[in-house]
């Protein structure tokens, strides 16, 4: 792979395959590390194989239970957190990292923030043993989430923008 682009790993808790793709390295700043996907790239998506049909941008924080997806028009998720383990870096080229569920989003247009999955993580907890630490973590993340996408705190305000502006 070119030295710009990484590649994302997403699992489950129990080692299954659910997300991957390439993505093209953007920037690296206090907030995170910024991955660019165009429309037409090449991906896994809940363990088959997917073409993504609109571009994206993803935030990789760097010590945090969460990555962010920040969208275009037409989807109606402008923005799309998914709660995870914190990453792990495979030299500068691979992240990994275990989804755990829980998505918080906010809607295109009537900006309504919701807390999604709610029952996927209470099966997985039962189904794959999440550790109570783990399950501790995650809800906390679920919360902060829910609060900084609703109350214009960054990187969920405008500062995305100049990175999805890189990829639309």
């Amino acid at each position: 792979m070119p030295s710009d682009v990484v590649r994302v790993i997403y699992r489950k808790y129990d080692g299954s395959a659910h997300r991957d793709y390439p993505a093209r390295h953007l920037a690296t700043d206090d907030l995170g590390v910024w991955l660019g996907v165009q429309a037409g790239t090449d991906s896994i998506y809940h363990g088959r194989p997917s073409v993504e049909q609109i571009p994206f941008v993803l935030l990789v924080p760097h010590h945090a239970w969460w990555t962010c997806m920040f969208n275009p028009p037409p989807r109606t998720s402008e923005v799309y957190c998914d709660v995870t383990t914190p990453v792990r870096w495979e030299g500068d080229d691979t992240v990994h990292l275990f989804d755990l569920d829980l998505d918080v989003v906010r809607r295109r247009g009537t900006g309504l923030v919701e807390l999604r999955d709610e029952d996927e993580f209470a099966e997985h907890r039962e189904q794959f043993g999440y550790p109570d630490d783990l399950v501790v973590e995650a809800e906390a993340a679920s919360r902060w989430l829910l609060g900084a996408l609703g109350d214009g705190s960054e990187p969920f305000a405008t500062s995305y923008r100049k990175w999805l502006a890189l990829v639309v």
